[in-house]
């Protein structure tokens, strides 16, 4: 997540802690007139039997190969333009490819025109099986890159940045993976792995720009970040940045029949929304674009830092949160209106 390192240090001050956050967050209780999809809609579209099926689909073995690799010395903490962050396209290419995952564009590769040295965007790409909502989009993303090196500690100087964000690259990578295998999306998805972020979110707005002159029609842009620690004390599993834009939160617990979305204060005081990738989608297409994150200033104290290892990341966190967030995606993907709204 860019330019957040001093504002960590200061919501630490403040004494935010683990504290439960009071503001709690319900079932949505809407109709189709007020943006809500009714879940027994969703029942009856079969999401009760997708959440079945998907109870166990990601597992701490399969999160824990992904973020392993991406975030291991061999990487050199993925910098832009590094050969670090290349291997870890070619290693991103390997698994759309292997499940079924098109290119977007010619090739996977989008290269981004506003960084001097060669840099890309990994975007895959499922078409919709319905006739008419495979014309809409919905974006999945996370930012790939890291910052490379850091002020070393013992002698190690490679900030890998596990949880920043080789934990949404893998969030991402198995949502990717289940479309790819049941290829169940009414509308099409655009998988987009972006470079950049940490040079100030250049892979997006690259990416947000082209899409926007090709005229491309996107519902919405759903990105995840810094998702590989749970939240601590909170009566939510993630939270989503620009909670009050939208009905987004209010959708997703909704379909979840949980509270799985919340409000994280933090977030807001920090103006988080505009901190990561979903902000250039916000800006050029002025749709509902998002974040969804597990890092709240108290449970993660290696933001930028070489201690931003594999070794203090949860993957049972990780399995679950894909688990958890896989059966919301499907039914915001193919419920028959646009449920998601700004305010």
């Amino acid at each position: 997540m860019k330019s957040i390192l001093g504002l960590a240090i200061l919501a630490m001050a403040l004494g935010c802690g683990s504290a439960k956050i009071n503001r709690s967050v319900g079932l949505a209780k809407g109709n189709n007139g007020s943006g809500v999809i009714a879940k027994e809609v969703a029942v009856a579209q079969g999401s009760a039997e997708v959440s079945s099926v998907l109870s166990g689909f990601s597992t701490e073995k399969r999160v824990g190969g992904i973020i392993s690799y991406l975030a291991s010395d061999k990487l050199q903490g993925r910098e832009t333009g590094s050969e670090g962050i290349e291997m870890a396209a070619d290693y991103i290419e390997t698994i759309f490819k292997s499940n079924g995952v098109d290119p977007f564009f010619k090739t996977y590769r989008d290269t981004l025109t506003n960084f001097e040295q060669p840099a890309y965007n990994l975007v895959g790409f499922i078409e919709g099986t319905d006739e008419n909502l495979k014309n809409e989009y919905i974006i999945i993303g996370a930012h790939y890159d890291h910052i490379g090196t850091a002020d070393p500690v013992a002698e190690d100087n490679i900030a890998n940045g596990a949880n920043d964000n080789a934990s949404g690259t893998t969030a991402v990578l198995e949502f990717a993976r289940y479309f790819g295998k049941f290829k169940n999306n009414k509308r099409s998805v655009i998988f987009a792995l972006f470079s950049g972020e940490e040079k100030g979110l250049l892979g997006s707005k690259h990416l947000a720009k082209k899409l926007k002159d090709q005229n491309l029609d996107l519902y919405a842009m759903l990105n995840f970040e810094m998702v590989g620690v749970p939240l601590v004390g909170k009566d939510y599993f993630m939270y989503v940045t620009g909670y009050e834009e939208s009905n987004l939160a209010e959708i997703c617990n909704t379909y979840a029949e949980e509270n799985l979305v919340g409000f994280l204060p933090t977030a807001k005081e920090f103006n988080l929304f505009k901190r990561s990738d979903n902000y250039p989608f916000h800006l050029e297409f002025g749709v509902p674009s998002q974040t969804f994150c597990t890092f709240d200033f108290t449970n993660f104290d290696h933001y930028h830092k070489v201690g931003d290892e594999v070794s203090i990341m949860d993957f049972d966190h990780m399995a679950l949160l894909v688990n958890k967030t896989l059966p919301v995606l499907v039914d915001i993907i193919n419920a028959p209106v646009r449920e998601i709204e700004y305010k």
